[in-house]
């Protein structure tokens, strides 16, 4: 059987080059038994460190060794901060982040064809998705729990003109199974109000729907090596039109913009992977948010056991702020008081065939294994789509 090549059922969307960068020139840093790669992109930049460092490298070696002796020295070397779990820079200094005064932006409005839903709890004040998606002018409806509605109803952050603010019925957090015996001691997550975005969704006549949480900073297009925020809802209507041309993908999404290096050589997409925070859901598929942790893995795995296939957009990506990092949400009850290992444990309760809880990163993870659904296969409705670009009328704009 042929390899599934993602690149072949990239047509009719916008651009997509992206090819591993390649260093000009690599020095490897050792600091005892240790190695830090630090990549150049030309001499001007080797010009630069010799210059700056006054450590010499010689120019008839494209890699070379040296040793450093400790973290602190070459960060100061370096200017810019290396850790112990520093692997490999770039000299100088090359954010990830891509630049920040670019934007993909489009003359007139396009917006996603299906409701936009954020479920959230505590940060009526921060909550980071509704900015998002108030920049891009995307309409969009904000879930919220009704001893909290106030404080939302009053938030400056809360933009009238794009937010539509939604009480969670108390039944949903009554009914929703939590797949532990904890009861009501535990904040029950946000899987009751996603089940909730669900069913407003489909009692609205709509096929699919997105829901966010709502620690998401920004949208990003990665292309051509490059990741610039996007102030539309063009890429959100790509992957909706991309999704809909296949019968049996209910659950997809975007990757976080933080797992996706812009120096890498990447896809437009991964079939039948996990995706959270940022989903786009098929509602009369009808899979039900369950767990108190972890439901996000949980329905991922749920549909590929079921033969389905999941797809998480490169292409399009979401700026994720960290749970534990940012206040409200479920970080006091989920993480300051139980750690992560009860989140983790659950979800090898529920999956022991494919999910296990390792410690990695001075914390307990769970280590899920995809290779069972890589042979689930996209099921095309009618014809392939032309081959040509379709950039959607996004425009880069070069602001800085």
């Amino acid at each position: 059987m042929e390899a599934f090549n993602p690149h072949q059922e990239w047509l009719d969307m916008p651009e997509f080059k992206q090819e591993k960068k390649e260093a000009f020139r690599v020095v490897n840093f050792f600091i005892g038994d240790r190695k830090i790669i630090c990549r150049f992109d030309n001499d001007q930049d080797v010009d630069a460190f010799i210059f700056h460092t006054g450590i010499n490298l010689p120019y008839e070696t494209k890699a070379i060794n040296l040793s450093i002796n400790d973290c602190e020295y070459l960060s100061k070397v370096f200017d810019q901060k290396i850790t112990d779990k520093s692997k490999s820079i770039w000299y100088p200094y090359k954010s990830h982040w891509g630049l920040a005064k670019n934007r993909w932006k489009t003359e007139a409005s396009v917006l996603p064809k299906y409701p936009v839903y954020i479920v959230s709890k505590g940060r009526a004040h921060n909550g980071l998705t509704t900015k998002a998606l108030t920049r891009m002018k995307v309409p969009h409806f904000i879930v919220v729990e009704d001893s909290e509605l106030n404080d939302y109803l009053l938030s400056p952050s809360v933009s009238t003109a794009y937010a539509t603010l939604l009480t969670l019925p108390q039944s949903y957090l009554d009914e929703y199974d939590t797949c532990d015996d904890l009861g009501n001691t535990r904040s029950k997550g946000p899987g009751a109000a996603r089940n909730f975005c669900l069913d407003h969704s489909k009692e609205n006549g709509f096929k699919r729907h997105w829901v966010m949480d709502d620690n998401l900073d920004a949208f990003h297009r990665l292309n051509d090596n490059e990741k610039y925020e996007v102030e539309t809802g063009a890429t959100l209507l790509a992957a909706e039109d991309f999704v809909d041309r296949y019968s049996n993908v209910p659950v997809a999404g975007l990757n976080y913009y933080s797992f996706c290096k812009k120096t890498d050589k990447v896809p437009p997409f991964i079939k039948n992977t996990r995706i959270y925070s940022c989903l786009l859901i098929e509602n009369e598929a009808n899979y039900r948010w369950r767990g108190r942790y972890n439901e996000d893995t949980d329905l991922s795995l749920r549909v590929l056991k079921d033969g389905l296939c999941t797809i998480q957009f490169n292409a399009f990506l979401c700026g994720k702020v960290t749970t534990q990092r940012m206040r409200g949400g479920n970080s006091k009850e989920f993480y300051d008081e139980e750690g992560t290992l009860p989140k983790s444990k659950m979800l090898e309760d529920l999956h022991p065939d494919v999910a296990k809880v390792a410690w990695r990163f001075n914390r307990w993870h769970h280590a899920v294994n995809y290779k069972p659904f890589k042979g689930n296969e996209l099921i095309r409705i009618g014809s392939q789509p032309d081959n040509k670009i379709n950039n959607y009328t996004m425009n880069l704009t070069k602001e800085g």
